[in-house]
C-alpha cells in the first residue's frame, strides 16, 4: 500500500544569534491510509513541530512532505491554503473553537471558508453533530460545553470538509482519562468506518497502546523508534 502523507529527511531549523536550533533533524515518516499513529516524546522532541509540517502549517527548512505522492515543497501559498482546508484536519490541545459562536456555527464557518452553500452547510453541521454525540448541543456556546463536548466539536469542525488525514496535538491533554478514552473511541470509530488516516501526538503511552496502530518516539528533533503494536482492546 502507498503512502497517503510522507515526510522525507524533514528539518526544520530556527537561527538563534550565530546558534542554529534544530526543531527537526532529518526526520522520516510514512502513513498509510487508514492507520491510527501516535507520536511520542518529552517537550521539546519535535512533535508539534513535525504536525504543523505534516497540516501545511509550516515549512521545512530541509527535506519535503509529501501528500499522495505530491510534494507539498512547490505549494504557493493558496495552494497551501486549499491543502490545509481540504485535504487534512486539525485538532489541538486548547480546542480553538470562536467563543461567541454555537458548537453548529463553529462548524458552519469552517464549511463557508470550504465554499460550501449556507443549506448544504446546515445540513453538514448537524450530521457532524449528530456523529460526535452532541445533537443536543447544536445552539450551546464553548462556554456552555464541558471540555470533552468541546473537543468534539473541534473534531466535527476539522472533519467538515471531509479531509483525509486527521492531524491531533494532544486532543485529550485538557480532559481527564474517561473523557480522553471516550473520545479516542470517538476517533478509533472513524478510522475503522470511514478509513480516516489519524495523526496524533500524545504524552500518554498507555491511551497510544489501546487506540494507536503504531507508535513513533522522537527525542531530540529525531525519530529514535517507530514500529507497529499489538492494540489493547480493553
Amino acid at each position: 500500500m502507498t503512502s497517503l502523507l510522507e515526510a522525507r529527511e524533514v528539518s526544520k531549523i530556527y537561527e538563534m544569534g550565530s546558534t542554529k536550533v534544530f526543531a527537526l533533524n532529518g526526520v522520516s515518516l510514512d502513513v498509510r491510509k487508514g492507520e491510527f499513529v501516535g507520536i511520542q516524546g518529552t517537550s521539546g522532541s519535535g512533535k508539534s513541530t513535525l504536525l504543523n509540517m505534516l497540516g501545511g502549517l509550516d515549512r521545512p527548512t530541509d527535506g519535503e512532505v509529501l501528500f499522495e505522492n505530491n510534494s507539498l515543497a512547490p505549494f504557493t501559498k493558496k495552494q497551501m491554503a486549499r491543502y490545509r482546508r481540504h485535504s487534512v484536519g486539525m485538532i489541538f490541545q486548547n480546542f480553538n473553537l470562536i467563543s461567541t459562536m454555537s458548537a453548529a456555527e463553529n462548524i458552519n464557518l469552517a464549511l463557508a471558508f470550504g465554499g460550501i452553500n449556507l443549506s448544504e452547510r446546515n445540513k453538514r453541521a448537524e450530521e457532524l453533530l449528530g456523529r460526535v454525540g452532541l445533537s443536543d448541543r447544536a445552539t450551546h456556546r464553548p462556554s456552555e460545553l464541558s471540555g470533552g463536548e468541546q473537543q468534539r466539536v473541534a473534531i466535527a469542525r476539522a472533519l467538515a470538509n471531509r479531509p483525509r488525514v486527521l492531524l491531533a496535538d494532544e486532543p485529550t491533554g485538557n480532559l481527564d482519562s474517561t473523557r480522553s478514552a471516550e473520545l479516542l473511541t470517538l476517533l478509533r470509530e472513524m478510522v475503522e468506518s470511514d478509513h480516516l488516516t489519524i495523526l496524533m501526538v500524545t504524552h500518554d503511552g498507555e491511551l497510544a497502546a489501546r487506540f494507536a496502530d503504531r507508535i513513533i518516539f522522537m527525542k531530540d528533533g529525531k525519530v529514535i523508534e517507530q514500529g507497529g503494536l499489538q492494540r489493547d482492546e480493553g
